[in-house]
């Protein structure tokens, strides 16, 4: 029987992808439509994920101090207030409020990547891997529901700004993110484990985080996150605004390639059962390298396409693979600084790829900027290596 925890976080990652997604697809459209300079219509996004990386310690620390359940729920409330002041940028048509109001929903995507914590803490050991992809395949309706929403009141301006075009869209949000912090009420804090054991007492945070299988899992979140969010934010620039694809091209796109974030994780818990976190790591650097490789080829829709499956393929089993690894490098008393650590690498990265993304395809294009991330990958595969060659990929095997 699946717990009643692993349910109600399944739910809860589908509302809180979908609203993550309706702004992905449209933060750098509005973004463009709200500043004349170009260069800076990514800028919404990299504040969104800026937003993420600078709460991680925040949301780790402040769920170590009132739990899970308040902690999300405090999370939720604060997209709702940043969901209600992006519209209000929509509406006077102002950049810079629009900005403030994406980096408040960015502040709760940092309480949303616990989810997949609270939900391993909600299992036993064994059944970690399965959990992590449990709550992640939630993610699979938010892939569908998020580009839908994106068409909420299309063509009809509420005001002299053409931004306000997507206010009902940014409106939604605030719908979803209320259910979300509703359903959170009824989540069930896991009691934290006693310590018996002297052994099991807090090290140092220095000795947990020099362990080369927790920098091989950190790797892979950095790698794996900073990558896709690289890459995804330049993609529905590049699509609808220099080659003119349609808005429902460009959101079909984006679709594929949340669904493609996703749908592995009905597989990717018994894969690292079968064949262990490093392995499957290894298969998403594969992936990732296949969206280089194919988005090279030409411009045409089915390049973008299948660009972007590979993409979201390769987010999910180094993602996934890094998570479970990670679990495996702490101790109960230690989860919550071991976590920060990661997260604050995870989301610090992806915050300066997504600053980096809007300047580099609008100066250099959509080839150049495939080609720069091929140095991550090449990184990651190293670590890999260096890994399987220290003996420590065969502890790895969950």
């Amino acid at each position: 029987m699946v717990p009643p925890n692993l349910v109600l976080l399944t739910i809860c990652q589908f509302l809180s992808v979908s609203g993550t997604v309706l702004v992905v697809t449209l933060g750098g459209i509005i973004g463009a439509s709200l500043t004349p300079d170009p260069a800076w219509a990514t800028l919404p996004l990299s504040v969104m994920v800026i937003g993420t990386a600078a709460a991680t310690v925040f949301a780790a620390m402040l769920m170590a101090r009132i739990g899970r359940r308040l902690g999300f729920i405090v999370g939720a409330c604060i997209a709702v207030c940043g969901a209600g002041v992006a519209c209000l940028g929509l509406w006077f048509g102002q950049f810079t409020l629009f900005c403030i109001g994406i980096g408040l929903v960015g502040v709760n995507t940092a309480f949303v990547q616990q989810y997949r914590f609270a939900a391993a803490e909600s299992v036993q050991t064994k059944h970690v891997g399965a959990a992590i992809s449990l709550v992640l395949v939630g993610s699979i309706g938010g892939a569908v529901l998020g580009p839908y929403l994106t068409t909420i009141g299309a063509g009809h301006a509420y005001a002299a700004h053409p931004a306000t075009l997507y206010l009902p869209a940014i409106a939604a949000v605030i719908a979803l993110q209320l259910l979300n912090a509703l359903l959170l009420t009824r989540l069930r804090d896991v009691p934290e484990i006693a310590q018996t054991k002297a052994s099991d007492a807090a090290r140092r945070l220095r000795e947990v985080v020099s362990q080369p299988r927790f920098v091989i899992a950190v790797l892979g979140g950095i790698v794996g996150y900073g990558t896709m969010t690289f890459i995804m934010t330049a993609a529905p620039l590049s699509m609808h605004l220099t080659q003119g694809y349609s808005m429902q091209d460009t959101a079909w796109v984006i679709r594929s390639h949340v669904l493609a974030m996703y749908l592995p994780s009905l597989v990717s818990g018994l894969l690292i059962g079968w064949f262990g976190a490093p392995r499957l790591m290894l298969t998403g650097v594969i992936a990732t390298a296949g969206t280089v490789a194919v988005g090279l080829q030409g411009h045409a829709l089915h390049h973008y396409w299948w660009a972007m499956v590979l993409l979201g393929v390769g987010w999910n089993f180094l993602y996934v693979g890094g998570t479970a690894l990670l679990l495996q490098t702490y101790r109960d008393s230690e989860k919550y600084a071991a976590q920060a650590v990661n997260e604050l690498s995870v989301f610090g990265s992806s915050a300066i790829a997504s600053l980096l993304a809007g300047s580099v395809i609008h100066s250099f294009g959509w080839n150049t900027l495939l080609i720069s991330a091929a140095p991550a990958l090449v990184l990651m595969l190293l670590g890999l290596a260096w890994l399987f060659q220290a003996g420590h990929a065969r502890v790895a095997m969950l």
